[in-house]
């Protein structure tokens, strides 16, 4: 009796927090509502320490979050270069104030921001940089600023980029776990860290053409924005002349050593405000809700370009934060290819690839629509190998110079356990099957000759199939595409003079592309976002359990340095499926 009477207690002490907590966000919701106001001479504030991703993942009540499943929240690329434009034209705002640390993003995203940047500084307005320390990629956006002020004791990098990768193979050997691999191309280095300890020729020569191909950029933009020569930055770099704030000034890397105090003064200057008059600060997450006459004229128009943001790695299905689900995709494409207001399409890509299957589907959905409607591939950080994939079907393929793309090919990894079961653990299996092959792909046996036969069969014709589709939609000879298809990686600069990309440029030259293929002129059609996003309060349930990042985060604090071991017995676990995805997840520092 006790205990029922303990769990009707529990129950009406559940419903009573649960009701509360729904009356919280309605009324914060609803004091969240309109239009914020912001004060001539405002200084519009980019704090960019944390993840940027494609599109700005909405949370209006930031500091709410369940802690064992936190509602994600991220400043969205789109998002930003849309507020620089819109500040641009705003007259309340002065100048912008780039509040830098670490910054997590790709270069072509960084480059993206950049570009906008130096558009805005064409109204006469100001842009400032600050930061303690800066990053490489940090200083890449910093470089743009009329002023660069770093702490005297902070530090700044300018020392080259570095591309690293982890290898499994000591770690396999040692729990005699035996990877049995299948793929295609002298590039498709996916497969590596599985079978070797470091990088093999092909893998190490690749990175190397890519890496310098996107650092060639780097200090090509530097130079043109502080008006040093580019064999002077060559040098700084490579000699590592630049090691701490004082050699950054002395090389004319930054303009002052200074605390912010100092650029508040710099910035009162410009703004021609007394010493104790305050400098009024409109950060980015206010400044997206401000309506302008300029961002309500862009919402004016009856036509729409759809905007579909594909952005993490592909699976089939929904997917989720960070994984493009085919269905998503598929739904997004129908939608829009029927919708009577859209007359184009932007397919905007950030992903390494995934599921070959996955990528197919949304192919196919691809060219569908392109029969109706223009379509146009935007490229961001990394559109390779299943990202490739997707981006091949387009009518025409934009990348940034410094975008990460190609990676032509696939590969399947199957891993054979039966060791470890038998001699670490103690466990053994026996079968019976009703044929020779019943219990393919079976991780606790070895592969037999045919077995792995049948698999590389159909490797072999996934690769077929893909590399003669590349070929035929990017008009390319069959042996032509293959020479440099085989999984190799190639930076936007190099896959436009091979042929894989039509225009390097950004998100809004490949906007600007499908609006004249649609016939629509400046100021005839507004951007349509999709998929359509979750709405916050349904976040907020899903928000309620246990999410597999925290569960992630609680297995890797308990196991410590025996958590690479489980990571590997989850991939020993899944389900081996056909992958179209870069060789391996690249770490640029």
């Amino acid at each position: 009796m006790l205990r029922f009477l303990g769990n009707i207690l529990a129950v009406v002490i559940g419903l009573g927090i649960f009701t509360g907590l729904v009356i919280f966000l309605v009324f914060a919701l609803a004091s969240s509502g309109g239009s914020p106001s912001i004060s001539q001479k405002s200084v519009l504030v980019f704090k960019l320490r944390g993840n940027i991703t494609e599109r700005d993942i909405d949370n209006p009540i930031p500091n709410f979050n369940n802690p064992l499943n936190p509602v994600t929240s991220g400043t969205g690329l789109l998002g930003i270069l849309h507020n620089i434009k819109k500040a641009k034209q705003d007259s309340k705002i002065a100048g912008i104030l780039l509040n830098l640390r670490g910054v997590s993003a790709g270069f072509a995203s960084l480059k993206e921001i950049r570009e906008a940047l130096i558009d805005f500084k064409k109204s006469k307005k100001f842009v400032l940089a600050y930061g303690e320390s800066l990053s490489e990629g940090a200083y890449y956006l910093a470089s743009v600023a009329d002023k660069i002020y770093v702490n005297p004791t902070g530090d700044i990098e300018f020392n080259g980029l570095s591309a690293e990768r982890t290898f499994y193979k000591g770690a396999l050997d040692k729990l005699e776990v035996k990877p049995e691999v299948f793929r295609v191309g002298t590039y498709k280095s996916a497969v590596e860290p599985y079978l070797v300890d470091k990088m093999s020729e092909a893998s190490r020569e690749q990175t190397e053409s890519y890496l310098n191909s996107i650092y060639n950029l780097y200090l090509k933009d530097v130079s043109k924005s502080r008006g040093i020569a580019l064999e002077e930055l060559t040098k700084i770099s490579d000699s590592l002349l630049v090691q701490n704030v004082q050699d950054a000034l002395k090389y004319k890397l930054i303009t002052h050593v200074g605390y912010y105090d100092e650029i508040e003064a710099e910035m009162k200057k410009r703004l021609g405000l007394k010493a104790k008059t305050r400098v009024k600060l409109v950060n980015y997450g206010k400044y997206r809700e401000v309506k302008t006459e300029w961002s309500e004229q862009q919402s004016e128009p009856n036509a729409n370009i759809a905007v579909i943001v594909a952005e993490g790695e592909i699976q089939s299905g929904n997917g989720g934060d960070g994984v493009i689900g085919s269905a998503k995709i598929v739904t997004a494409l129908r939608t829009a290819r029927k919708r009577k207001s859209v007359k184009a399409v932007v397919l905007r890509i950030n992903s390494p690839g995934g599921s070959a299957l996955a990528s197919d589907v949304m192919w196919r959905e691809i060219h569908l629509t392109r029969k109706v409607k223009p379509v146009i591939a935007s490229m961001s950080d990394v559109a390779a190998s299943g990202g490739y994939y997707i981006a091949m079907a387009c009518d025409t393929i934009v990348a940034q110079p410094n975008t990460i793309t190609g990676s032509i090919g696939i590969f399947s990894v199957y891993f054979d356990v039966s060791q470890l079961m038998k001699n670490k653990i103690g466990i053994t299996t026996d079968y019976v099957n009703t044929g020779e092959f019943s219990a393919l792909g079976n991780p606790n046996k070895p592969f037999t000759a045919k077995e792995k036969a049948i698999i590389q069969r159909g490797v072999n014709q996934g690769y077929e199939s893909f590399t003669s589709k590349a070929a035929k939609d990017r008009g390319m000879q069959l042996d032509a595409l293959k020479r440099i298809a085989s999984g190799r990686v190639w930076s936007g600069s190099e896959a436009k003079a091979n042929g894989l990309v039509d225009i390097l440029g950004s998100f809004d030259d490949a906007v600007a592309i499908a609006a004249k293929r649609a016939k629509l002129k400046s100021g005839e059609y507004r951007l349509h976002y999709f998929p359509i996003e979750k709405p916050f309060l349904d976040k907020v349930r899903d928000n309620l359990g246990v999410s597999a990042k925290a569960r992630q985060q609680i297995v890797k604090k308990e196991l410590g340095e025996w958590y690479p071991y489980f990571e590997i017995l989850k991939k020993v676990k899944e389900k081996p499926k056909v992958q179209a995805r870069l060789p391996y997840d690249i770490v640029i520092k």
